[in-house]
């Protein structure tokens, strides 16, 4: 029995690691045995025993017997045998049982009764039933496999591989031969092609090789304009999926410049080296084996935001570890290694190293992953500093970006819009409805000269459509 003068755990909330019980329930075990099941599949995690719903330490009694029961009930319901360490630790005369999973190495781990075999995964602080994807995850991670090395059903004859090839001797200067296929995982040598192989042919038949793009109008995805500005689909294999993605954001990658003395500084919104760092790592690190799902590219007017299905490949929480000494751990090693000879990434993981250093601020970038998705979440530089230029005070600074902006934006405007600048000049609340008034314009009317107005980043709305206001950007 292990004694200490203070519990050594948080008591302030149940985690993804973490999970309190007050009592251990024999009659019901699986309420507790799924989460040894879904520890067992993540990252491991800690269930302490004696302790309530209001995290206070209610203490058991006669912890030898519990331990033993605990002990049998693992080793008979969990499938296979979960790994873990049973401790008491005393607080106040009180005991609390320590039953700590460890991290499995066979997974999955099924939770086994009246002949039903249940997957369980931790999700936030839940222990909830495992989607099909993650379970054949669990199953490739158990026989040591990845999706992208598993044999497909197509033959290498059955598809062509033009791009590839092409991209390949523009990138290396070599042709790609029919043995590079073997060598690089994504045929063996009777010609059967991997899921890699699959994932960088010309017709690339898995349908979620996938990435849909938007631009959306302001902030969110609801505006009193059309929802977005702009929105395409791209289906088909890697290297044209890390083409187009590029080329969507770029086509609204706009650049705003700042006069000075003897020359000008252009700032465009979003650093081109992040953007394709920031593709690479969707491509390579999501799951694919997710019938429907794919990588998502949304682009507001302060952000843009890449998402991707499937959390971290070893269940961590990108969000709670230090981004630059995070272990390279890769979901789809053949994919990575192939864009690695095609020198869209270095071999060594340093793809974080890479992106901060360019934005020269970790402020400017936001990762973010659970169980099922990754999200990564890049500031726009010339929102930020536009907001800047408003709380800088430095008068010349402020009426140099206003110049430039002013002679880059405003002079293709027409009429209907300079009045609509002077109408949210001089009342930033103004409505459509009194903007149609004083215009003697439609609603549809005012709503276009809006939208273009806003394309152009003379004006933007700051807050909800009832409560907001309009704001000059000139």
């Amino acid at each position: 029995m292990i004694k200490l003068e203070k519990l050594k755990i948080s008591l302030s909330a149940e985690t993804t690691e973490i999970e309190f019980k007050e009592e251990i329930e024999y009659k019901k075990p699986k309420s507790w045995l799924k989460t040894v099941s879904a520890f067992s599949n993540g990252i491991g995690g800690t269930i302490y025993f004696g302790v309530n719903d209001n995290r206070e330490i209610i203490g058991l009694e006669d912890v030898q017997k519990h331990i033993e029961k605990i002990s049998e009930l693992i080793k008979t319901r969990i499938e296979p045998l979960a790994n873990f360490n049973i401790s008491v630790i005393t607080q106040n005369n009180k005991n609390v049982i320590r039953l700590e999973i460890i991290q499995g190495t066979k997974t999955p781990y099924y939770y086994v009764a009246d002949g039903n075999k249940i997957v369980f995964v931790r999700i936030g602080n839940e222990s909830v039933n495992a989607p099909t994807y993650i379970i054949n995850e669990l199953i490739a991670k158990g026989e040591k496999l990845t999706f992208d090395a598993m044999p497909s059903k197509y033959n290498f004859d059955d598809l062509s591989f033009t791009l590839f090839k092409a991209t390949y001797l523009q990138k290396t200067g070599k042709k790609l031969e029919e043995n590079d296929f073997i060598s690089f995982g994504l045929m063996d040598e009777k010609k059967q092609l991997t899921y890699a192989g699959v994932l960088f042919s010309d017709q690339c038949p898995l349908l979620q090789s996938r990435i849909f793009c938007t631009r959306w109008n302001g902030l969110d995805k609801t505006s009193i304009f059309e929802d977005a500005v702009d929105d395409k689909e791209y289906s088909g294999n890697l290297i044209m999926l890390l083409e187009n993605g590029f080329n969507f954001i770029k086509n609204h990658n706009k650049k705003a410049w700042k006069k000075l003395p003897r020359t000008r500084v252009e700032y465009y919104d979003y650093n081109e080296r992040v953007i394709t760092e920031l593709l690479v790592n969707a491509l390579i690190h999501r799951m694919y084996d997710i019938v429907g799902a794919e990588i998502h590219i949304d682009i507001y007017d302060d952000r843009l935001e890449i998402e991707s299905p499937g959390g971290m490949y070893d269940g961590t929480m990108i969000q709670n570890q230090d981004i630059l000494n995070i272990p390279s751990k890769r979901r789809n090693p053949i994919i990575a290694d192939v864009f690695q000879r095609l020198d869209f990434m270095e071999r060594r993981g340093s793809g974080f190293k890479k992106i901060y250093e360019a934005l020269g601020d970790k402020d400017k970038i936001k990762f973010y992953s659970n169980r099922t998705d990754f999200k990564v979440t890049l500031m726009n530089e010339n929102y930020s500093r536009e907001q800047e230029v408003d709380n800088t005070g430095d008068k010349n600074y402020t009426e140099n970006y206003t110049e430039n902006y002013t002679e880059n934006y405003t002079e293709n405007i027409n009429e209907t819009q300079r009045k609509l600048i002077e109408l949210i000049k001089s009342n930033p609340n103004i409505t459509q409805k009194i903007m149609m008034e004083e215009t003697n314009l439609s609603r549809p009317a005012i709503t276009l000269n809006l939208k273009q107005l806003k394309d152009k980043r003379i004006i933007e709305r700051v807050g909800s459509d009832r409560k907001g206001y309009w704001k000059l950007l000139i």
